[in-house]
């Protein structure tokens, strides 16, 4: 069909009046709390955008100190471990781009936490062969990948710092010792949680003695993980992996109850891998994201590839029509992502085989533009076999932050535990990930194995998606990433289609509503303007579902007038700032 014909359709359809009808949605543990306007910012030099004031203040003072944009995304790291303890730290992994605007070079770096050599694909299965609760699985030791941020943290700053390594930590650690008022948010999630309290670690740092979360305002110190992060200041990253810290990490992860199987060895062991951005085509942009064991970044693109033929830019963004093209685009994106990706060793194909020209064309060709296609198949690049199919659960326990430095060098990270405070399980001030819940939890179906299945050192599968974006003159135009779990891979789709489609202003983009499907409903977040677009989108035969979506993007895009503008996503606490 024809750009033309593309419009009249749009304009013809009629509306249908109906309500959404409810669907079985993932869970989002890292629940909503409040929507505040943040207006975009302009800044000549350099930029930050964190998911926290204190991060974001951190990364700008280490930046006025002549420090680098890795420089600063390790001290806002370690500022976020302290103040948004639910969401990411040292007991956790990252990815992280890297681009380095003297040589314009681009490094993909791979944070993700590991599994234990001692586990194997029967982790989460019953006795009789029937796959774990996913809090079961989650809550306690079993699920505790070897945490990955610091050592990748070190691995970036010895190539890329300005700044000694020691200094990079003070931020982070006069927080941990002097305290911080406790935000909004960080009290609904502690008084949200069902589990966070037998922790006896947990319990004494998030909740008073009568056994009540820590009330909106009072001062929060965290001792235990200032003395942590002294140490690893003074004596390096390698602190955490060897001698008392790693047994202590090690004993907390095999207690009971549910322990795991993670060993002082693995932690030894443990290695950040430099790997190759994952880059595609889009319009006359180069968009540049994280290849497997992050399905992000293939996933990402396959959605901008199969959106490609349709003319996004002469369509309205709010409309019901542009909205259901990026929907099913989503539908058939994550049913490749679904079966496709994992550790990229035991992956059956490449991404660049889902990824190819001819192939997202015959994705592409399967969106009617007049109706949805509910539940789209997973597909088969030429020369592959059949897919396996497990599905499984991903939670949204994710941090982001993006920057870019007086020299125009950028960092996107994305860092996580995984579920809201991971496993609960806390030792030395900080929380432990449960991010082996990635894998999935049946080895196998009627296909055959699945490639994202436990096994010992294997990395999970993740939908982190740090990206940035390159103009065609090869200059680096926008940085970006979010929170939200596998949601994550729609929110960053859905900024750059406003950013590159649409030209957007920053703000404007994360204001607008969420819409987007995982390859289940079509999920559109629960606001007026939301409620409003899940009406119109049943005249294309969806049954929408109102939720929060609660992003957390950081977008920084270079400013036509000169600098940079940057905006932080208005569902969270996040901060942009510059000079």
């Amino acid at each position: 069909m024809t750009s033309s014909g593309f419009l009249r359709l749009a304009v013809v359809l009629a509306p249908c009046w109906l309500l959404p009808v409810a669907a079985q949605t993932p869970h989002q543990p890292e629940a909503a709390s409040g929507f505040a306007a943040r207006p975009a910012v302009r800044a000549a030099q350099a930029m930050a955008v964190t998911a926290n004031p204190h991060a974001t203040e951190a990364a700008l003072a280490i930046l006025r100190a002549g420090g680098s944009a890795a420089d600063a995304a390790i001290a806002a790291a370690l500022v976020l471990n302290v103040v948004e303890p639910q969401s990411s730290g040292i007991g956790g992994g990252a990815f992280l781009l890297h681009y380095r605007a003297h040589d314009r070079s681009l490094q993909a770096w791979d944070g993700r936490e590991s599994a234990p050599a001692a586990v194997d694909e029967s982790l989460f299965l019953k006795e009789g062969g029937e796959r774990m609760g996913f809090h079961d699985a989650a809550v306690g030791g079993r699920a505790v990948g070897v945490p990955g941020l610091l050592r990748l943290l070190a691995a970036v700053h010895a190539e890329h710092g300005q700044l000694p390594w020691a200094q990079l930590l003070q931020p982070a650690i006069r927080l941990a010792e002097h305290g911080f008022a406790v935000s909004p948010r960080l009290h609904a999630l502690i008084a949200r949680d069902r589990f966070l309290s037998a922790d006896p670690q947990a319990r004494a740092l998030f909740y008073d003695a009568g056994g009540q979360p820590r009330a909106v305002g009072s001062t929060l110190t965290n001792p235990a993980l200032a003395a942590v992060l002294r140490k690893v200041a003074e004596e390096g990253a390698e602190v955490f992996y060897q001698g008392s810290l790693a047994a202590d990490i090690a004993a907390a992860v095999v207690r009971e109850p549910n322990p795991g199987r993670l060993s002082p060895r693995d932690l030894a062991d443990w290695r950040p891998l430099r790997r190759e951005a994952l880059c595609g085509a889009y319009r006359q942009w180069r968009v540049c994201g994280m290849p497997p064991p992050s399905s992000g970044g293939g996933t990402v693109l396959a959605m901008l590839g199969i959106l490609q033929g349709f003319p996004l830019p002469d369509l309205a963004p709010d409309s019901a029509f542009s909205t259901h093209l990026f929907a099913e685009a989503g539908r058939l994106a994550f049913a490749d992502r679904d079966a496709w990706y994992a550790d990229p060793r035991a992956m059956p194909l490449t991404p660049q085989q889902l990824l190819g020209a001819e192939y997202l064309a015959s994705r592409a060709a399967r969106i009617d533009p007049r109706r949805s296609m509910m539940r789209a198949e997973p597909g088969t690049p030429h020369g592959v076999g059949g897919p396996a199919q497990a599905q499984h659960p991903e939670r949204p326990a994710t941090t982001h932050l993006s920057i870019v430095d007086a020299a125009g060098n950028a960092v996107a990270l994305t860092a996580s535990i995984e579920d809201a405070f991971g496993s609960r399980r806390m030792v030395h001030g900080f929380l432990l990930n449960n991010q082996l819940t990635d894998f999935s939890f049946q080895p196998q179906d009627a296909r055959g194995d699945h490639p994202n299945r436990v096994g010992p050192g294997k990395r999970p599968r993740s939908s982190m998606a740090p990206t940035l974006v390159f103009a065609a003159d090869g200059s680096l135009h926008a940085v970006l990433g979010s929170p939200g779990g596998s949601a994550i891979i729609n929110y960053v789709a859905a900024t750059l289609v406003g950013l590159l489609d649409w030209r957007m202003p920053p703000d404007a983009i994360l204001a607008r509503p969420h819409a987007g499907s995982r390859n289940g409903p079509t999920e559109v977040e629960d606001s007026p303007a939301g409620r409003d677009l899940a009406q119109r989108l049943q005249q294309f035969g969806h049954e929408p579902v109102l939720r929060d979506l609660t992003s957390g993007v950081a977008l920084i895009v270079r400013d036509a007038r000169g600098g940079w503008i940057g905006a932080a996503d208005p569902r969270r606490e996040g901060l942009a700032d510059g000079y």
